[in-house]
């Protein structure tokens, strides 16, 4: 293993392009030069607050140029990035730092009120950071976050030092259980990261063959989906380790227009969304208003965590069919599983992925699925990958699998492999529902049930059933001034899916509910539509 480690690789950058932009929100330009020495101010106060090599620093924070700063100093101190869901209730958080043995929080202003009621359960937060976004005045428990940023320090370097052993930890919820820390070694993390970039970095290399690199045209990166999560946070450590920019919108909630608008200001020209949650606002705005927008700079749109329907990519490939369209199947502890590309006004089938060489589907026995032999498995992905899940060895040892001598990240996605060797992905097994002694997975009916003309979002659970076991049932929220006609959306679903898949009965609710990162949450949906039934 290689020892690249994402502080060293962004100090030769800031070296060699001090001018460029590194960070940009609204109307604030944050140069590489002022990115470093802030990251260097934040890594001295960690420091002398007491943290140990290795302890965490958690980020609860919306999007912005905090977010990615303060991952800057605690890789610069050799400390540990920990996500924070800003959606968490107090008692979730008070776990999440617990699990994590947080040391440092850094948080917006408008969070205090929730700390407030934890702070006395968290002895060893030794460091609160506190980000003024006009909300209330800083605790007297808390340090400003500009002070500690603008405290002019120099070069800071441990006197433990940093390796590409240091972790990055993404915290993981899933669908069930309580939430995980996916431990990636940076040194793994930045070489799966830029796999895919014209510039990877090599397995042995070291940050001083990087000099003189930054010279072409930087990508400018928008996650329009949360930092928090890896579809928002992965990319953007890939595009700075590329020397490119991040761009944040200041809205806190998700608006198609402050996107677009960003866009064509700030020459973005990569976004990341998590599928229809985001694609499909995006598509009605430009539908409503197809002249406003000069899009031109836009090279591609990445989606991860949740299906991309063919009618979406479709629909903005007809706006801008320059652009790339891709939809990657990853997850947080199992990176780059497959990808479908989507270009030339051409948009790829819904769940259809190819493979990547490191990735294998396999039976409950292990063994590799046979191409075109409908048979159901589990993806497994080799290569590099994480540690394993912090403080949970028995995950760990299920998710991690030793497979023909080598290790493999088995998340529990299953799918089929088709003859020509592309899957189709059928979903989470966790959320797998048995009708019948059939396997029916949520997904792919959601899919069926989304493309009927009444339906916006879709989701599907199993009620327990005298008959079948489990009974599948869809909650879907309806379009606008459309009415709703369950038989007809029930048979439109039977003329896509095999009839023992299509929902016995569909309700129908407000809103679905998704969360920021365009996931749902089966459990409630489940007990919410088994009460509704029962009544």
């Amino acid at each position: 293993m290689g020892n690249w480690n994402f502080a060293d690789i962004w100090e030769v950058v800031a070296e060699e392009q001090p001018d460029a932009d590194a960070l940009v929100h609204g109307t604030m330009h944050r140069s590489w030069g002022d990115f470093d020495r802030r990251a260097d101010g934040l890594a001295r106060h960690l420091i002398d607050a007491g943290l140990e090599r290795q302890q965490a620093v958690a980020q609860y924070l919306y999007n912005g140029p905090e977010y990615v700063e303060s991952m800057y100093a605690a890789f610069k101190a050799a400390l540990v990035p920990v996500n924070t869901n800003y959606r968490y209730t107090a008692d979730e958080l008070l776990y999440l730092w617990d699990n994590a043995d947080a040391g440092a929080v850094v948080f917006h202003g408008s969070f205090a009120p929730t700390i407030e009621t934890i702070r006395d359960r968290l002895a060893n937060v030794r460091a609160w950071l506190w980000v003024d976004d006009g909300e209330g005045a800083c605790p007297d428990w808390a340090t400003p976050y500009e002070r500690a940023a603008t405290t002019e320090t120099g070069r800071v370097v441990p006197e433990w030092g940093r390796t590409g052993d240091d972790l990055n930890m993404l915290y993981t919820g899933g669908t069930t259980g309580m939430p995980k820390g996916v431990m990636w070694r940076q040194d793994d993390l930045a070489v799966k990261l830029t796999a895919t970039l014209g510039n990877p970095l090599a397995d042995d290399g070291s940050p001083e063959d990087l000099r003189g690199t930054f010279t072409g045209p930087a990508s400018r990166f928008l996650p329009a989906c949360p930092q928090m999560h890896g579809t928002g946070n992965f990319p953007g450590l890939s595009t700075l380790t590329s020397g490119g920019c991040i761009v944040t919108l200041e809205g806190r909630t998700f608006d198609p227009v402050e996107l677009l608008d960003t866009i064509e200001r700030d020459g973005v020209t990569n976004i990341a969304i998590v599928g229809d949650a985001f694609a499909k606002p995006i598509l009605r705005t430009l539908d409503a208003e197809p002249d406003r927008w000069d899009l031109s700079s836009l090279v591609a749109i990445v989606s991860s965590g949740v299906m991309w329907s063919k009618e979406s990519k479709q629909g903005l490939l007809g706006h801008h069919p320059q652009m790339l369209l891709l939809d990657a199947f990853s997850s947080s502890e199992a990176l780059g599983m497959g990808s479908s590309v989507s270009g030339a006004g051409q948009a790829a089938e819904t769940a259809k992925f190819e493979l990547s060489p490191e990735t294998i589907v396999i039976d409950d026995l292990n063994r590799p699925v046979v191409a075109g032999s409908g048979e159901i498995g589990r993806l497994a992905v080799g290569g590099r990958q994480p540690l394993g899940y912090f403080k949970d060895p028995a995950k760990t040892a299920a998710t991690f699998l030793e497979i023909d001598g080598g290790r493999y990240s088995c998340p529990g996605d299953f799918a089929t492999v088709e003859a020509d060797g592309t899957i189709t992905l059928l979903g989470r097994g966790s959320v797998c529902i048995n009708t019948g002694g059939e396997k029916v997975f949520p997904e792919e009916v959601e899919e069926a049930l989304k493309t009927h003309g009444s339906v916006l979002d879709a989701v599907v659970v199993g009620i327990p059933d005298e008959k079948f076991g489990e009974a599948v049932t869809g909650v879907v929220q309806l379009r606008s001034g459309e009415s709703f006609d369950e038989a007809a959306v029930i048979a439109h679903v039977r003329e896509k899916l095999a009839a023992y898949k299509s929902p016995k009965r569909i309700l129908t609710v407000d809103t679905i509910g998704r969360a920021a990162n365009g996931k749902v949450d089966y459990k409630r949906l489940r007990a919410e539509a088994t009460a509704l039934l029962t009544t």
